[in-house]
Parts: C-alpha cells; sequence; structure tokens
C-alpha cells in the first residue's frame, strides 16, 4: 500500500457534471504532482459507460446481423431487467478483484478511479454501493460531483457528438432519457453533511463533495485544480483517520 496515495478512487454523480473532466486533468497531470498534490498514484480508471455501451452494440448487432431478439435493451434503448445496472456495478468489482489476485503489490504504485453515476429510477447510490465488493469497500473513498438536474442536462445536451456516441468524453443521452433516469439523485438522503464517513455494510467510506454548478471544470483548468485538489486533501484526512 502506498502510504501517500488513495488505493480506490469512487467518483461519482450525474453525466456531465464534471466527472470525465476531472480524470483527463489527473490522466494528463504530471505524475509527482498529482501524487503530491491529490494523492493519486498510477492512475486506472475502471469506468461502467464502456460496458454499457458494449450491451447496446451487441444488441444492434443480433437483429440486424441475426435477426435475433436483444439481449440487453428494448427498443427504446431502456435495459430489460432493472438488476443489469447492479450487473454493472459486479462487473466492476469482478474486474477490481483480478487485478489484485494477479498483481499483489498493484497497489504499490497506483489508484483506481473507478466512474459511474446513478439516478433514483435505476436504486441510485444506496443500492449501487450494495454491489460493490468488501475489498473494494475497505479501500475506498468517495468524491461526489454536485451539480443540479438542470446543469446535468444542459452539459450533456452540449457534449454530444452524434458521430462519437461511444466516447467518454463526447457521449451523451436524449432530453427524455436524462428526465426519466437522472432527474433524481438520492445523495443527499444518504450524507447529511458535506463531508465524512458513509456507512457501507460494515465499512465507513470517507466522502467529500465536489461543487460544481459554477462548472469549474470547463475550460477553467486552474480553479478545476484548486478545487480538486482542496477535496482530495479533505479525503486524504479522512482516509488516515480510518
Amino acid at each position: 500500500m502506498d502510504q501517500d496515495c488513495f488505493d480506490i478512487l469512487l467518483l461519482i454523480g450525474r453525466p456531465a457534471s464534471g466527472k470525465s473532466e476531472i480524470i483527463d486533468y489527473l490522466t494528463h497531470a504530471p505524475a509527482e504532482r498529482r501524487r503530491r498534490a491529490c494523492h493519486v498514484g498510477d492512475l486506472d480508471v475502471m469506468d461502467d459507460f464502456p460496458m454499457l455501451w458494449t450491451w447496446f452494440e451487441e444488441d444492434a448487432l443480433l437483429v440486424e446481423k441475426f435477426g435475433l431478439p436483444r439481449l440487453h435493451t428494448d427498443e427504446q434503448g431502456y435495459f430489460k431487467y432493472p438488476e443489469l445496472w447492479h450487473l454493472l456495478i459486479e462487473r466492476l468489482s469482478l474486474d477490481y478483484g483480478k487485478r489484485v489476485r494477479d498483481h499483489p503489490d498493484y497497489h504499490d504504485r497506483s489508484t483506481v478511479l473507478i466512474e459511474f453515476s446513478r439516478g433514483t429510477q435505476q436504486g441510485g447510490y444506496r443500492e449501487a454501493f450494495e454491489h460493490l465488493s468488501d475489498e473494494i469497500l475497505s479501500r475506498a473513498v468517495i468524491l461526489y460531483v454536485r451539480v443540479s438536474f438542470e446543469e446535468s442536462l444542459r452539459k450533456n445536451r452540449r457534449r454530444f457528438n452524434p458521430n462519437r456516441p461511444d466516447s467518454i468524453l463526447e457521449h451523451g443521452l436524449s432530453d427524455e432519457k436524462m428526465e426519466r433516469l437522472y432527474r433524481q439523485d438520492d445523495w443527499s438522503e444518504l450524507v447529511p453533511d458535506p463531508h465524512g464517513f458513509l456507512q457501507i455494510r460494515e465499512h465507513a467510506v470517507p466522502y467529500t463533495i465536489f461543487e460544481n454548478e459554477d462548472d469549474v471544470t470547463t475550460g477553467r483548468p486552474d480553479q478545476l485544480a484548486t478545487r480538486l485538489q482542496t477535496r482530495l486533501e479533505q479525503l486524504w484526512e479522512l482516509h488516515q483517520q480510518r
């Protein structure tokens, strides 16, 4: 275990809240500064969006190429079974377990960043957290990026590139799907304070909130860096208390 860096950082929040831009900043920050200022080691990003998008692509291929029924989604692009949202989290847990199984010294240098969004319609973060493994929860800290639904909707519209719907930085949802899936967010129901510890099963997981209603993650790199470093330093202090 690296004594200066997080093992696992859970990065959560509404779609287009600024999570991908935070990841982009951390990815391109000089390694030494990233470790010293943000307590983040060699970055290994785990995101459920590529898995989700693969399901969409597979369903389209099954229908168009083989004339077979869709496995995961209906014709409107919604999951056939609500449990598929939880399956994505279980897959993240499974993939993480393989990393540390195959590389016992994995966290000597690496910080895993796990990104996802969950609205109340999908069970919210309350249910999603229950599908993270004990191995993850015992090491994790949480950074929640907070924006209003209206801000999330605005940025989702702006970032969407129809020519690259599979892109991490340029994918988007229709307004109808945003309304149905992400208008309601249960984060404020889970935590009463701006920072502290969230009890998930037997694990007290440190958390803090990155406020981004003013959108410092778009075209304001200095303000993004300052705010992110402040929040991660706060998380580090909580992490050391644990």
